[in-house]
């Protein structure tokens, strides 16, 4: 991307900042504030899945009735991500953010006392609506909080809050479920979002006036329904296709076509049809879904075959799993800062190629090697991962209009959630080929699901260098 200086862009509280000065107090507060923001949103997903046994008890739900407890806000986040950073451009992104945050709280109190498990369902809808608004609004409001030439570090410091939040969860809930029950896992979110809260509306700089724009209704209820039925084909089953997934497939493909009818002819439309002829744009939402899919393939295979392969508990196992978000964590922040000072592209040619590299180690990786031939490979493709997302996200959202910045947010977002899902169905159904029965397999078959797995893996990422190559050979 063109370097620009920042005497060139003064936005907001960033342009009290210089190239070689830290951030005002101003600056970092608002910062924490988005960063906030970005924990409770992870957190909110992560934290809920260590809680299905105790809720199996508490409410006597089939685990097919408690999946709704995760499905739940995961689909309000993706049908509604687009729509809330959208609003956020039409309406004011600091206001939008503040009204996610109260209503990521509120539905968190209601998460808690809820009497069945219908409510809870519910609520959770209404939590990840407000989650919605947080993660696009969190991604887009950088560019009025810090300089351009901070951006790096900004995003950087937004994904380790993100990984932080992932891999806090499960030992979070567990300690609390074990303490205080089921809804202590949700309660001890609200004295976080009153704080995000209190500091957003303190120090992010207030919106600028905008003129009024018709909100496309139609647009945002087609784009809902055709993202719904996707997550649901993606997400039911458990990784096996039946009759409804395709069912449903099929209609998430008429909803596409309605939608970009429905674009190309209202005055103010949800997503610009011509935001897509931007080549760069596309390749990094491609390639932004294509990584999701792959680093879904870690959660989808790392237990099964760290149980199976080397007989690990499930403590055990958890203990592994945990070390690669862990790492995601810890390079976060380093990661923005190569991106400034090196260049968004190069750092996200550089994550891809660390990423490919650890699939590929893995797809070859003997069971001899142990635990430890596991995890290097994971450590790379976790660090790497954290440097693509940061520098994909600065090479997106550095230079885009103010008046985008909502919607881009949200589309970025969208593409990595469906990654997300893709990754659970698809490559879940790839390591499951290899046996008739997962749950019951022998060691020699789980080590040849993951090579297999982790084979397709390093297509992707093949695919995703490839557009990465394309593009920025025509825009250096």
């Amino acid at each position: 991307m063109p370097h620009t200086s920042l005497t060139a862009t003064p936005t907001a509280i960033g342009s009290e900042v210089t190239g070689s000065e830290a951030l005002t107090p101003t600056a970092r507060w608002a910062l924490a504030s988005l960063s906030l923001a970005m924990l409770l949103a992870s957190l909110g997903s992560s934290i809920a899945n260590v809680s299905l046994p105790t809720l199996a008890h508490a409410f006597s739900a089939s685990f097919q009735q408690l999946q709704w407890v995760v499905l739940a806000y995961l689909l309000a986040i993706t049908t509604l991500i687009v729509s809330a950073g959208r609003l956020g451009d039409m309406l004011g992104r600091r206001r939008l953010l503040l009204s996610g945050l109260a209503v990521f709280t509120l539905a968190t109190i209601l998460c808690a006392i809820a009497p069945t498990l219908g409510l809870l369902i519910a609520a959770r809808a209404i939590q990840g609506f407000g989650a919605a608004m947080m993660m696009a609004l969190s991604v887009a409001l950088i560019g009025e909080t810090v300089a351009k030439e901070k951006t790096g570090s900004a995003m950087g410091l937004l994904g380790t809050m993100s990984a932080v939040g992932t891999a806090l969860g499960p030992s979070l809930g567990g300690i609390l479920i074990a303490g205080w029950g089921w809804p202590a896992i949700f309660l001890v979110n609200v004295p976080l979002g009153l704080l995000a809260f209190l500091l957003a509306y303190r120090f992010l700089p207030q919106d600028q006036l905008k003129k009024q724009i018709d909100f496309d209704w139609l647009g945002t209820l087609l784009l809902a329904l055709t993202l719904g039925a996707y997550a649901l084909a993606m997400t039911l089953g458990r990784g096996y296709f039946g009759s409804l997934n395709l069912v449903l497939l099929l209609l998430a493909g008429i909803g596409i076509g309605l939608f970009v009818f429905v674009e190309r002819k209202v005055a103010s439309p949800l997503i610009r049809l011509s935001l897509f002829r931007d080549v760069a744009l596309s390749a990094s939402l491609l390639m932004s879904a294509l990584v999701a899919t792959v680093m879904m393939t870690t959660l989808v295979v790392g237990p099964f075959y760290l149980s199976r392969a080397f007989g690990l508990d499930a403590l055990q196992a958890g203990l592994v799993l945990s070390i690669g978000p862990l790492v995601a964590a810890i390079a976060g922040v380093p990661a923005g800062r190569l991106v400034d000072r090196l260049g968004a592209q190069r750092m996200t040619m550089l994550g891809l190629i660390g990423i490919a590299l650890g699939c590929v180690a893995l797809a070859l990786m003997p069971v001899a090697f142990g635990v430890l031939g596991y995890l290097l490979p994971i450590t790379l493709i976790t660090s790497s991962y954290a440097l693509f997302m940061v520098a994909n996200n600065t090479a997106v959202m550095r230079d885009i209009r103010a008046e985008q910045r909502g919607v881009i947010s949200g589309m970025l977002s969208l593409s990595r959630n469906l990654g997300l899902m893709t990754g659970a169905s698809l490559m879940g159904a790839v390591f499951a080929s290899t046996s008739k029965d997962i749950n019951t397999a022998s060691p020699a078959a789980v080590a040849s699901g993951m090579h297999l797995t982790f084979a397709v893996a390093a297509a992707l990422i093949l695919i995703a260098l490839a557009a990465a190559l394309i593009v920025y050979r025509k825009k250096p």
